[in-house]
């Protein structure tokens, strides 16, 4: 993907629009839009975007229930771990199969926009249209951002800049890229000089 004054490529931070971002290979479309939406169309989406990253907030929960030897319950809490997490990957195997996704790219986003390859035929600059991520294989639903496009490189490089996104959503975005900002700095440190 392209440096330009939209996108950088820090050594430590992945920026876009000049913010932090949220950086991975994910699966991505551009549905065109003949018309920029309307407000109520946008409180729909914000409402299934925030649904969306609650429950990938919910899976990708690092925190786990250190084993207590002393407590009785240790035990079981682990092997009704291990049970969710095998009934996670059979939900998600599942959804898979039946409803197959796009093609995974090299994405990076924001509560500002976003930036990715495309995989086939990139949209047109300056067209309107609704950029969907998915985020999970374990959640059904894609976030949804209503965006105009305003970049596209010969090699497929595209740049969009979302519409305006309700405060809640644009703080949860920002919470979910500094998180994974935090653990790509933990993961160069090493386990015994991660940031506290």
């Amino acid at each position: 993907m392209p440096d330009s004054e939209h996108m950088a490529d820090h050594t430590d931070t992945v920026v876009l629009h000049e913010e932090l971002a949220f950086q991975d290979v994910l699966p991505v479309l551009w549905r065109p839009a003949p018309a920029p939406p309307r407000p109520e169309f946008l409180a729909g989406l914000s409402e299934n975007n925030l649904q969306v990253l609650q429950s990938w907030e919910a899976l990708t929960d690092q925190s786990r229930i250190e084993p207590d030897e002393n407590s009785p319950l240790s035990a079981d809490l682990q092997r009704m771990d291990r049970k969710l997490t095998l009934l996670l990957d059979m939900v998600g195997q599942i959804l898979s199969s039946n409803r197959p996704r796009p093609t995974a790219v090299p994405v990076r986003f924001n509560a500002l926009g976003a930036a990715w390859r495309a995989a086939g035929s990139p949209p047109a600059a300056a067209s309107a249209g609704i950029l969907e991520i998915y985020l999970h294989e374990y959640v059904a639903q894609p976030l949804r951002f209503a965006g105009t496009v305003t970049g596209v490189t010969a090699s497929g490089d595209v740049t969009v800049r979302f519409a305006p996104l309700e405060d809640v959503v644009a703080a949860l975005i920002a919470k979910v890229a500094f998180r994974r900002h935090r653990r790509q700095i933990a993961g160069r440190l090493g386990p015994h000089r991660a940031p506290s």
